[in-house]
């Protein structure tokens, strides 16, 4: 990690004008526009054209973009696009064809009515996996292009552009695709698909922002990818291993899908425990579709699909040279605080809106809380961490916001037990969206400072994926452990979650400065 130098607050306040933060602000929108026409609105336009839940089991697949990005980010890293590397530059290249693909996959969806018959579904859901997986791309390149395009001082300030454009995308693609499909005429009593083909032709649109900043943005200046010397054979190389190895790793998930189920009831009976029983029965395939994808990959290479030295500069050294540069305990210590982080703020994000469902807030109510006034103070959150991390350093505001985010969480403790308080809940809202903007935007910036520019797109997708693996895992059973426990215990166990946290930071936090004093003499 790179440490940050302590700047005035005129200078700190001054850095938001700069082309390359306000670019960010663009780039965070083009990020933030899929993700939600992926799920929450496709489940509303699903829901009102009568599709049957049960019958939509293929949108999880979607998912998988972004949960594995980091297998094929090193692809992005190393590989060259015929003509458009030459034109635009390496980032801005794959830049670009992830915007089209995203833009292709928005209006493919919009071209579908589900309704139609069985294999429209299908085709749609086929759709939602293209969205996912190409606005997976785009997010692995702008990461990359971030970090690469500025100082480390400035990356705090980046990250809170990216993160205030992001949360204003999810808006105009949550709320505002609602809002237009409701405006061309489509409801739950009376679906139509002209509503919300129109609506997401109109998202698709929203897009050509980011190609427009494609277009006008600089390339970053890189060092030399490392596979300049090889030839055409060895990419198309990497790109079939590539292609095999998720093959197997979907068919092996797909095929375990029953013999889970009844694994599931056997291990639930044996231990009496549910919760703890998917939760190991899920491991279990992923861990079994990975151990398949990693074997089709070795028989590849056994077998001269791709050479050996071409897959161990693609995806061996950038781990590699993680471990090298801190150490092997140093960073493994680094690995937990990133797999931790989050983990406080995501476990109580999953089931928040039920909770406000459950104390008798309306969906109005809700609405204009969560969304609308808590998208202002996650915006509020994100300047002032971007600019308190450039005036006192990331590792400390990474401190403070971790303390926030745990301590903000007992509010949700006295909501609980006061019930249904309007002025309360903007309370809480003001004080969970701001520790949390704060907080992202240090770690994005911490995270950002992790990598080594000669291997941006793999390092940080891999600790983007780290990131949200465990607590999403354990996120997915809140509803079980709030059935149990109750939500007052509940948002006390997730204030708790914030201790190890703390103590990661505190007990390394020479260390961590001492490489980053040695890392900065070296630069």
């Amino acid at each position: 990690m790179k440490t940050m130098l302590h700047h005035s607050w005129g200078e700190s306040l001054k850095a938001f004008r700069k082309p390359r933060v306000i670019t960010m602000l663009f780039l965070g929108f083009s990020a933030g526009i899929p993700i939600l026409l992926i799920f929450s609105s496709l489940s509303l336009w699903l829901r009102e054209a009568g599709v049957e839940r049960s019958t939509t089991t293929f949108f999880s697949w979607a998912a998988l973009g972004y949960s594995f990005k980091f297998v094929w980010a090193p692809l992005i890293d190393k590989l060259p696009l015929p003509v458009l590397t030459s034109v635009f530059g390496r980032r801005r290249a794959w830049l670009l064809v992830a915007q089209l693909a995203v833009i292709g996959s928005i209006s493919w969806m919009a071209l579908i009515n589900p309704v139609l018959s069985d294999s429209s579904l299908v085709m749609m859901a086929l759709a939602a996996v293209a969205l996912g997986f190409s606005s997976a791309t785009q997010d692995i390149v702008i990461d990359a292009y971030r970090i690469e395009s500025a100082e480390s001082d400035l990356q705090a300030l980046l990250s809170a552009m990216y993160i205030g454009g992001y949360r204003i995308a999810m808006v105009v693609a949550g709320a505002g695709a609602l809002f237009l499909a409701d405006y061309f005429g489509s409801s739950t009593a009376a679906y139509s698909y002209e509503a919300w083909r129109l609506t997401y032709f109109l998202m698709a649109a929203m897009m050509l922002i980011g190609v427009v900043t494609t277009f006008l943005i600089p390339e970053p200046q890189l060092p030399e990818s490392g596979l300049n010397d090889y030839v055409a054979r060895d990419y198309a190389g990497l790109l079939v291993l590539f292609a095999l190895a998720v093959c197997g790793f979907v068919l092996s998930y797909y095929f375990s899908s029953g013999l889970a189920a009844d694994g599931k009831e056997l291990l639930a009976s044996l231990l009496g425990n549910k919760v703890l029983a998917g939760l190991l029965m899920e491991t279990t395939r992923l861990t079994m579709g990975l151990a398949v994808a990693t074997l089709i990959a070795k028989l590849a290479v056994i077998l001269g699909v791709v050479r050996r030295d071409v897959v161990d500069d693609t995806y061996v050294r950038p781990v590699a040279d993680f471990f090298s540069r801190f150490g092997f305990k140093l960073a493994l210590w680094v690995l937990l605080l990133v797999g931790l982080y989050r983990i406080s703020d995501i476990v109580l994000g999953v089931i928040s809106n039920v909770f406000y469902q459950d104390l008798g807030f309306t969906k109005t109510e809700i609405a204009t809380a969560v969304k609308t006034f808590g998208l202002i103070m996650t915006l509020l959150g994100g300047f002032l961490g971007g600019v308190l991390s450039v005036r006192y350093g990331v590792i400390r505001i990474l401190f403070i916001g971790a303390l926030l985010s745990a301590a903000t969480n007992l509010l949700f403790m006295f909501l609980a037990q006061t019930g249904n308080d309007l002025h309360l809940l903007y309370i809480v809202v003001a004080a969970d969206n701001i520790s949390a903007g704060l907080a992202s935007a240090a770690f994005v910036a911490f995270l950002s400072s992790l990598t080594n520019i000669s291997f941006t797109a793999m390092q940080y997708a891999i600790f983007s994926s780290i990131m949200t693996l465990l607590p999403k895992t354990l996120g997915g059973y809140s509803g079980s452990m709030v059935d149990n426990i109750g939500y007052t215990n509940f948002f006390l166990f997730t204030a708790l979650l914030g201790i190890p946290v703390l103590l990661l930071i505190w007990l390394r936090w020479n260390k961590i400065e001492a490489y980053t004093r040695l890392d900065d003499q070296k630069g």
